[in-house]
């Protein structure tokens, strides 16, 4: 988009940051974190999927299970450009984390964007980490409504 677009519709590409921990190496542990993280993402921010440019998953070396990018593609992601790769595995560094970057088409500012930092990913980044009450059972009803209308 050229600069006199974006000060006509004052929509500019902003990053989204995320990050949660797994307990376990299984594709279905990465793919239930990545969809709950990916889904808080979406919320919170009001997201939708025609404005997501592009995202990038990472995942520590320890998680290798599944791509995390796939859990987007369940939540109808089916147009938006993902990449997986892993993180640097830095001595002491958290383990069993998976990290998105979302590159959003919006009108927003830095200001009102919602970084989404849950688990044990929460002390990564502790002063993004609150977040509004969650309501897990009612996040997981949407995600399934997602993934019920992708299957059909």
């Amino acid at each position: 988009m050229s600069s006199e677009q974006q000060k006509t519709t004052g929509v500019v590409c902003r990053g989204i940051r995320g990050a949660t921990t797994i307990e376990h190496n299984t594709a279905e542990e990465i793919l239930k974190g990545t969809r709950e993280l990916l889904a808080l993402m979406i919320r919170l921010n009001d997201i939708e999927p025609d404005d997501i440019a592009s995202a990038i998953f990472t995942t520590t070396s320890d998680l290798d299970a599944a791509f995390p990018a796939l859990a987007a593609r369940q939540l109808q992601w089916s147009d938006v450009a993902l990449m997986c790769g892993n993180e640097l595995d830095v001595p002491g560094s958290l383990r069993k984390c998976i990290r998105i970057l979302l590159h959003w088409n919006t009108s927003k500012t830095s200001a009102e964007i919602r970084h989404v930092y849950i688990k044990g990913a929460a002390k990564l980044r502790p002063e993004r980490s609150e977040l509004p009450p969650v309501d897990w059972e009612d996040l997981e009803a949407w995600i399934q409504e997602q993934i019920d209308a992708h299957v059909k």
